[in-house]
């Protein structure tokens, strides 16, 4: 079980929580119960009655034996962490994890970008949701080998497994674009520093990818929008030419810009436009054409296959290359003509910009025996077993699955590996299988939410019989009140 000691999650909280949350329905003329309903929620018991969800918990135990070594003590790895040792009789369980504040709930920096949330409402200590049961070495990881079984760290040496579980994230590349070297690579919080000093108000320049990024941005958010009550600025929002961790969240920011902007009455005077690397707005048809209609409907602009490659910090100048393709020559042969890429650079003049970095798999793991090419752990999409070693699996923003690096992923792939390793240890086939679930609750505005629930058949599949495309305000509860508490006393005890 958890020590909810020290970490400023308490059922005091809770019951603040649900008192607010009571509060809100009843202008909509629902109890809590009621609107639980409506949103589907299995498991959101935990998020408000966790000692009697945990009572009510009940699991067969293995005896299948072996050490388990899990590198990462995030959201994957602590939860996968917490329900092995649910699940397994004796469990010898050891989680590799360097960073004190691992387990802080990411998804809730947009809400502190827009001064929906205080500053530090995202911070969770490792130390009170690490399981008990768990041995944490306070370590790095600097490579993997998967050949020998065993992995190597910065200050403990080599540490050998017997089923290695690599849950480590994702790093944060601001320092490939020009502009940002000195920013380099951000694994975690505690290494902002560099960026939180080029960030702010004072720059114009912004990302709520890391904490202190999310508080200067509503810093900057709040100057951009008293000086739109004066005078005619622009505000810009980048998504770069890699995989990353919500991909939602480049439009939310911008979408709550564009609230806050309107609730001031000042959106007359503000430019805002984003730049994708892409050529759409969502990888499902129903979802692309919903957010395109509610862009058209707030008169925000839009500019496709834009990547970021510079930043003039000092000219508040974003410059990007601009891919696209053109007519060649006729090929007798094919009978067709020559396709050509070209690319142009373009320079936009901001006043508020929106970083979104590129992202790539931390380097050491990346460049290991369990890497690949790409740097993404190569597994099994449905198993997450890697294809290579079979004693090795892959969760989270690590894992090269299609659309998979979101907290509502990780929640459905946890359950999964934990079965499948459990299969492995008892030499049974593994049956378990991830179908590609990801939701992702795009803000649209302060007070609205469109749930995108989908999987790899790239179709809605929304958990309750409501049109998806649509912007609710339920949603807005859910993503607001429902979901933190969700994840701290739900997920990272491998309950929810």
């Amino acid at each position: 079980m958890m020590n909810l000691k020290n970490s400023g999650i308490n059922d005091s909280n809770i019951d603040e929580v649900c008192k607010e949350l009571d509060k809100v329905l009843a202008t909509k003329g629902l109890t809590r119960r009621e609107a639980l309903k409506i949103a589907g929620i299995s498991g959101a018991a935990f998020a408000f009655n966790p000692s009697e969800a945990e009572a009510a918990t009940s699991l067969k135990a293995s005896t299948a034996k072996g050490k388990i070594v899990i590198v990462g003590g995030g959201a994957a790895g602590v939860s996968t962490a917490s329900l092995i040792l649910n699940k397994l009789d004796n469990a010898d369980v050891t989680v590799i994890e360097p960073h004190t504040q691992s387990v802080s709930y990411q998804p809730g920096q947009t809400l502190i970008a827009a001064g929906v949330w205080d500053g530090d409402a995202t911070l969770g200590n490792t130390e009170d949701f690490m399981p008990s049961g768990a041995k944490w070495i306070k370590d790095e990881v600097t490579d993997i080998d998967g050949d020998n079984n065993k992995v190597t760290t910065s200050k403990n040496g080599d540490i050998s497994y017997d089923y290695l579980i690599v849950a480590a994230g994702l790093q944060l590349d601001y320092g490939k674009i020009k502009g940002l070297e000195s920013i380099g690579s951000l694994k975690s919080m505690e290494e902002s520093a560099a960026a939180a000093k080029l960030f702010g108000k004072s720059t114009g320049v912004n990302s709520i990818y890391f904490l202190e990024g999310s508080k200067a941005t509503w810093d900057s958010m709040q100057e951009f929008v008293s000086r739109a009550k004066n005078e005619k600025v622009k505000g810009v929002f980048t998504h770069p030419n890699t995989p990353i961790k919500c991909g939602g969240a480049p439009k939310k920011i911008m979408y709550l810009t564009d609230a806050r902007l309107r609730e001031a009455g000042n959106r007359n005077n503000a430019d805002l436009t984003f730049y994708p690397n892409g050529g759409k707005m969502f990888g499902v048809p129903e979802y692309h054409e919903a957010i395109v209609n509610q862009f058209k409907e707030r008169e925000m602009k839009w500019n496709y296959k834009h990547n970021l490659v510079e930043v003039d910090v000092a000219n508040k100048k974003a410059v990007f290359e601009h891919a696209y393709k053109v007519k060649g020559a006729w090929d007798e042969d094919l009978e067709e003509y020559e396709e050509i890429t070209k690319k142009d650079r373009v320079e936009v003049e901001y006043d508020f910009l929106h970083i979104t970095p590129p992202m790539s798999a931390p380097t050491s793991i990346a460049k290991s025996s369990v890497g690949s090419a790409k740097g993404w752990i190569p597994v099994n999409k449905e198993t997450l077993q890697h294809v290579k070693y079979e004693n090795v699996f892959a969760l989270g923003d690590i894992a090269a699955v299609p659309m998979g690096k979101t907290g509502g992923s990780v929640r459905k792939q946890y359950k999964v590996l934990v079965d499948n390793l459990i299969s492995k240890m008892e030499k049974k086939t593994l049956n378990a299988k991830y179908g590609g679930y990801t939701v992702c609750p795009l803000i649209t505005s302060i007070g609205t939410v469109m749930l995108a629930e989908f999987d790899w058949s790239k179709k809605p599949t929304p958990m309750v019989p409501l049109d998806p495309t649509q912007e609710r305000w339920i949603w807005w509860i859910l993503k607001v009140y429902m979901l933190k508490p969700m994840y701290f006393y739900g997920m990272l005890s491998g309950r929810a």
